[in-house]
C-alpha cells in the first residue's frame, strides 16, 4: 500500500511588494484562484503516473497541476485544501508580502487564527485526510495533489499510524513524499 503526497506546481501569482492588511487579504484571495505556470519535472511525472487513485484539493493550483501531469482526479475534496493564513485588521500597517506571510503563519502556530481555521482544527482535518487516504490505498497506489503545509500535516498523521517514508517532501513546488504501510 502506497500513498504519494505531491505539492502543486508554481502558481501564476507574483509576490507583491509592500501591502496593507487589506492588500494582503486581496493577494491571498488571488493566490487561491491562481493556476500553475510551470511544467512538472520528469521525476514528478514518473512518480505521479504510478498512482491508480488520484485525489486533489479543489483549489485551482492543485487541479491545474493535475492537468499538467496529464491526470484526471478520482476524488476532489476540500478536506485536502491548504490551511488559510489568518488575517488581521491593521489599517495603516504595510509590510512586504513575505514578511506578512511569515509573521501571520508564526502567529497561527502560536494559537492566533482570527477567522481562519485554527491549528487544532487543521490537525484534526489532517487526521481525517490521512484516514481517507489510507482507506483509498486499499484500491491501489494513491496520489494526493495538494499543498505544502497540509501535506506535511497529513504526512505526520501517516507516520503516527505506522506508515514509513520512502521519500520525504520538501517545500518546493512539485515535491513529493512517498509513504508505505509496513507489512503486519
Amino acid at each position: 500500500m502506497t500513498i504519494i503526497l505531491m505539492r502543486h506546481g508554481k502558481p501564476n501569482h507574483r509576490v507583491a511588494g509592500r501591502l496593507s492588511a487589506q492588500g494582503l487579504a486581496d493577494w491571498c484571495e488571488a493566490y487561491d484562484m491562481a493556476l500553475v505556470c510551470d511544467m512538472p519535472p520528469p521525476r514528478s511525472l514518473t512518480i505521479a503516473r504510478q498512482a491508480s487513485v488520484i485525489v486533489c484539493s479543489p483549489l485551482p493550483r492543485a487541479r491545474s497541476s493535475l492537468t499538467r501531469l496529464g491526470l484526471q482526479p478520482s476524488h476532489i475534496d476540500a478536506l485536502f485544501s491548504e490551511i488559510s493564513v489568518p488575517l488581521i485588521a491593521a489599517r495603516r500597517l504595510e509590510m512586504p508580502t513575505l514578511l506578512w506571510l511569515t509573521l501571520l503563519r508564526m502567529l497561527w502556530l502560536c494559537g492566533y487564527a482570527g477567522e481562519s481555521e485554527s491549528l487544532q482544527r487543521a490537525r484534526a482535518r489532517a487526521a481525517r485526510a490521512a484516514d481517507r487516504l489510507i482507506a483509498l490505498s486499499e484500491q491501489g497506489t494513491v496520489l494526493l495533489l495538494g499543498h505544502g503545509l497540509m501535506n506535511k500535516m497529513i504526512a505526520r498523521e501517516l507516520r503516527k499510524r505506522g506508515w514509513q517514508a520512502e521519500k520525504h517532501a520538501s517545500s518546493r513546488h512539485w515535491s513529493s513524499a512517498i509513504y508505505h504501510r509496513p507489512f503486519i
